[in-house]
């Protein structure tokens, strides 16, 4: 199936998606900032790039979206171009995984949250960060 745009108008619908500061990104750094917790957002200082870093924690916050990371649940392939989409998808995951190691190795905590959690409802995500990093840190 051809794309219902022009490769105009696609290229203009794909420049407006945003790789940081989206609204659920926002919800949760608000809610953790509520929750006493300071922290960087995008550093580009820290491997992979995460959404949210707590260095006083040692951790690491990713917000996944369901299209970019293939998430099993949500995530569709686009009729156009499948060969590069499902390599590209792959290569993310695959990234994920080595950010994952990565941080890990030098023991920090990570956190993954799909898009689709912290919009039906974020607390519990929320919730999971602070029951697992105050009991540590106090």
């Amino acid at each position: 199936m051809a794309d219902i745009f022009s490769r105009k108008k696609r290229s203009e619908i794909m420049s407006k998606v945003r790789n940081k500061d989206s609204k659920i990104e926002i919800l949760l750094r608000k809610a953790l900032w509520k929750e006493g917790f300071r922290y960087r957002k995008n550093s580009t200082k820290y491997f992979g790039r995460p959404d949210i870093v707590l260095p006083k924690y040692k951790t690491v916050i990713f917000v996944d979206s369901c299209f970019w990371h293939g998430c099993k649940k949500h995530g569709t392939m686009p009729a156009t171009r499948k060969t590069f989409w499902e390599k590209k998808i792959a290569r993310n995951k695959e990234r994920d995984k080595e950010v994952n190691r990565h941080y890990r190795k030098q023991n920090w905590q990570v956190f993954r949250f799909w898009e689709h959690d912290l919009n039906k409802n974020a607390q519990p995500s929320i919730n999971k960060i602070v029951v697992t990093i105050k009991p540590k840190y106090g």
